[in-house]
């Protein structure tokens, strides 16, 4: 699921992802200790990654996306099978990386979470059927919900 090698330590990950990213030694051991503490990720700091449960996974997969300080980051369902407050404390992440000006990019087939984006596709075979904020779609769909919108976008591509 993550490019995370779970026989080193969380430290360890942060670090290697750092020279990949062509950081200097100094770099590196700042931003990890950047990292470490924005993600709450101490306290694991010096656990195998193979120990730790998929939502510090998950946090510990984001905080290697963050060390070159990109202005752009793609996650790819990031909290499918993560229990549901690792699902709202990513989703704070996101939120508070999105004020920080980051572009965010977020695949999901959670419909409740697709409304806490400020922008959403839905995607059917491949192709972009709807691009618009939540709100505005489910007006145009008359629907309570993104899971409304969702089935009712089907039913109209499928007609």
């Amino acid at each position: 699921r993550f490019s995370l090698y779970e026989d080193l330590t969380v430290r360890e990950n942060i670090e290697f992802y750092g020279g990949v990213y062509g950081l200097n030694r100094k770099q590196i051991k700042t931003k990890t200790a950047e990292l470490l503490d924005y993600l709450k990720l101490w306290e694991h700091a010096d656990k195998l990654t193979a120990s730790l449960p998929l939502g510090w996974k998950q946090r510990m997969a984001l905080s290697t996306a963050l060390l070159h300080n990109p202005d752009l980051i793609f996650l790819d369902e990031p909290t499918s099978g993560v229990d549901p407050e690792s699902r709202r404390n990513f989703w704070m992440l996101i939120y508070e990386l999105s004020e920080q000006g980051k572009t965010i990019f977020v695949t999901t087939h959670f419909m409740d979470e697709a409304e806490y984006c400020h922008r959403l596709s839905i995607m059917r075979d491949g192709k972009i059927v709807e691009l618009d904020k939540p709100q505005s779609l489910k007006q145009k769909y008359k629907a309570d919900t993104m899971q409304d919108v969702f089935m009712k976008v089907v039913q109209k591509v499928e007609a």
